[in-house]
């Protein structure tokens, strides 16, 4: 784990309190540790401060002139990240921190990602929280967890102690770009029973590596291969010749799955290692565009006997990875350019006794929301499954009028003679959540450029990271 490799950079308490949670792991479902850092952060500046049993943390932090009668701002961010490596990669992302770089501009970590989707949020509001001369209104700091999987400890936090009515989520990745709109979205995990037994013939290997990946939300609209779906054609192209041993494939529901492995056994090995590879140069150049890296391998690995999915289970596998939609199901009429309903087959994986399927579920539409859910869960009922739902959130509508909103765009163009952009999109951020609990909540969401989140290829933009420390201390100024 890496040291002080960001001592250099500007803003230097921004980088220096990156750097400290870079060094904390904090994947989703992974956050205690983080979460009692930040505690600790608060305790010892005398700061109020609160721990939930989701372990999200409010912080508090009076105005930078005690005789200010400002209301209070909310600085919000997650404190989770999608914790994913490279297969070479040695290291626990349950346990250790991240190696990181600089290069050209960038800050990086060393094959995984990077977190700075939110933890660029976290370091700007413990920045301020411990800033000494930063003018800035009362501080209400919100640091939810589990934002990656489904939005949980936005869903769970209460927020009776808050009195702000204005927040900044900073939870985008586009400089310059200020959302005042999200999707709505939903996590389905699907489950199979397995029925398995000996079989006897040539096991074969399927391996699919390499492709371009990235978020199940901004990225769907790129129409990049998912490697679990590219299994299921493969696996297609020889349904009636194969039993299924394993397979394996993404990573976190909201990535596109980036690899998929699968094991095989047949009795026609030279047939089905024909079909494959004709199908894998069918689907090579079909995404030579998106994903011009990607590789299938098929390997023969011996002949034997071996516990695999009988005929029946392994057609019912085959048809789930086919028969259920994924991607961009509709582009939005109102809003040219957007998706507005997508589903992710993020991860599937083969146990024991179960195939487990689960997909992301997003729309800006809450009626198409819920006919799309409703429709996945049965087709998956309909195929031999059952399903649950977990992590479902409302989308954030836009509002014509936002005070914020104009004073952040106001900003934006005077500070660096560039125009703001209004947008929405169609991944999900917690404004939506946090707009429900709280009345007349006026929110933004906004960022630094981060590139390629929720991928090994992650990396933070360093000037835009000064920039963006520019723009949010002129308008805690104004607000003061």
């Amino acid at each position: 784990m890496s040291n002080n490799i960001l001592a250099d950079l500007q803003p230097h308490a921004v980088f220096k309190y990156f750097e400290q949670i870079c060094a904390i792991p904090h994947g989703s479902g992974n956050v205690k540790q983080i979460s009692d850092y930040l505690c600790e952060f608060a305790r010892e500046r005398n700061l109020w401060f609160k721990q939930d049993e989701s372990y999200n943390v409010i912080i508090k932090k009076p105005a930078s002139n005690s005789e200010s009668k400002a209301a209070p701002v909310i600085l919000q961010g997650h404190i989770d990240m999608v914790a994913v490596k490279t297969n070479d990669k040695v290291k626990d992302m349950e346990k250790d921190g991240l190696d990181l770089y600089i290069d050209d501009g960038y800050v990086k970590a060393d094959r995984t990602t990077l977190g700075a989707d939110d933890g660029i949020a976290v370091a700007y509001a413990l920045a301020i929280l411990d800033s000494k001369d930063v003018c800035h209104p009362p501080i209400e700091a919100v640091f939810t967890v589990d934002e990656e999987i489904g939005m949980l400890g936005a869903e769970a936090i209460n927020t009776d102690c808050l009195e702000g009515k204005i927040m900044l989520n900073i939870d985008s990745e586009e400089e310059g770009i200020f959302l005042s709109g999200c999707a709505g979205g939903a996590t389905l995990k699907a489950s199979y029973p397995l029925k398995k037994s000996d079989i006897t013939g040539t096991q074969m290997s399927i391996k699919i590596n390499g492709l371009t990946s990235g978020h199940s939300g901004t990225d769907i609209i790129c129409q990049r291969a998912n490697a679990n779906i590219l299994m299921g054609r493969l696996l297609f192209a020889v349904k009636e010749c194969v039993n299924i041993v394993s397979i394996s494939g993404g990573e976190k529901d909201n990535s596109i799955a980036p690899f998929a492995d699968a094991v095989i056994m047949t009795q026609e090995a030279d047939k089905v290692a024909e079909l494959l590879n004709n199908t894998a140069d069918v689907l090579k150049e079909e995404y030579s565009v998106t994903d011009p890296h990607l590789t299938i391998k098929v390997n023969c690995e011996g002949e034997g006997s071996t516990l695999a999915c009988d005929d029946a289970t392994t057609q019912m596998l085959i048809n789930v990875l086919n028969f259920i939609p994924d991607g961009v199901v509709k582009m939005s009429n109102d809003i040219k350019g957007l998706v507005q309903t997508s589903l992710n087959l993020g991860v599937a994986e083969l146990a024991e006794k179960t195939f487990a399927a689960t997909y992301l579920i997003r729309s800006s539409s809450q009626s198409e929301k819920e006919y799309l859910t409703d429709k996945v869960g049965k087709m998956t009922e309909y195929l031999g499954g059952t399903y649950e739902l977990k992590g479902v959130y409302p989308a954030w509508e836009f509002k014509k009028n936002s005070a914020i909103r104009d004073m952040l765009c106001e900003s934006y163009n005077r500070l660096f003679n560039k125009e703001a952009l209004v947008e929405t999109m169609h991944a999900g951020v917690e404004c939506g959540i946090m707009a429900a609990k709280i009345d007349d909540l006026d929110c933004v969401s906004f960022g630094p450029d981060i590139i390629d989140i929720h991928t090994v290829k992650e990396k933070l933009d360093i000037a835009s990271t000064q920039r963006t420390w520019e723009l949010i201390t002129d308008v805690l100024k104004q607000l003061a």
